[in-house]
């Protein structure tokens, strides 16, 4: 099921969902609390952002004789696409709406293998988010946000999921990918994120995003696939010792562009925040108190 589109007839409005505010400023809330707010930098260079800590994850707890029996299915991402499908649609704090949505096995390019120790080092309730860098500081190229802080190695759940890890059957963590936030958040599946990197390894993932419109994938291949034609033609008629192996390289690179194409997250939608820049800031004042970025860099 892992990139099939999930087709909702509702909710209008999800329990968790993002508000916006002008000024690149956004509000991620659940129900009637405040998990997460967020203000762009001018620059655009990055994402100032602060957790409340009142985070619930949507999905209920996971059995560890369910993880044993996925593990040896033959379609294991799929198997858990369709759980954690189904808990979302069910459950009262989920953020699927009215519309299509898919879970992806992952983002093509998105996780740079350099990024995930900075988790377990670098994961403040009060923080930033870097998204080319720039002299920002390196502990603030992170690929996703937890929503939650991570609890520490040695806790007893995070322990039980090491044990599963070296197993072999730990479950996904479930993300969900924010356009807003240019990076995915930990749906379910914290202590999961921090039992794989305490043993040394990667979390298997699975992506929830809402699904593109009919037809985009389609589009934007044909464009692609007329500029990659035009290019080949041009290397053919230079001609030269080299023309074969270019051509192979760009082939291979062709293959690559369309396969992350078709597994590209879509634009998470957000809806206004009912009393607008100063209902923000209010929230701000209450959940986050004396947080004060300076989105001006």
């Amino acid at each position: 099921m892992a990139g099939r589109p999930l087709r909702l007839d509702g909710p209008a409005v999800p329990p968790l969902r993002v508000e916006t505010v002008s000024g690149g400023r956004l509000l991620l809330r659940q129900g009637a609390e405040p998990v997460l707010f967020g203000v762009q930098r001018a620059t655009h260079r990055g994402l100032h952002y602060a957790r409340t800590g009142r985070y619930v994850s949507p999905v209920p707890p996971l059995r560890a004789d369910q993880a044993r029996l996925f593990a040896t299915s033959r379609d294991r991402s799929a198997r858990w696409s369709h759980h954690f499908c189904a808990a979302l649609r069910v459950s009262p704090n989920s953020p699927l709406h009215q519309g299509d949505w898919r879970v992806l096995g992952s983002l093509p390019r998105w996780f740079a293998d350099a990024n995930w120790p900075k988790l377990l080092a670098h994961d403040p309730d009060r923080g930033h988010l870097t998204w080319f860098g720039y002299g920002d500081p390196v502990e603030d190229a992170r690929d996703l946000l937890p929503l939650r802080r991570l609890s520490p190695p040695d806790a007893p759940r995070v322990k039980a999921y090491r044990r599963q890890y070296r197993e072999g059957v730990l479950p996904p963590v479930l993300l969900w990918w924010i356009s807003g936030l240019n990076s995915p958040v930990v749906l379910d599946g914290h202590d999961r994120l921090t039992a794989a990197l305490a043993e040394g390894g990667r979390p298997h993932l699975l992506v929830l995003t809402r699904a593109r419109p009919d037809g985009w994938a389609e589009q934007a291949m044909r464009r692609r696939i007329e500029a990659y034609a035009a290019h080949v033609r041009d290397q053919e008629a230079a001609g030269g010792p080299l023309a074969t192996l270019l051509i192979s390289h760009e082939s291979r690179r062709f293959a690559a562009d369309l396969a992350a194409l078709d597994e590209s997250a879509a634009l998470t939608r957000g809806w206004p925040l009912p009393g607008g820049a100063d209902a923000w800031q209010r929230a701000v004042d209450t959940y986050a108190p004396g947080w004060a970025p300076d989105s001006a860099v």
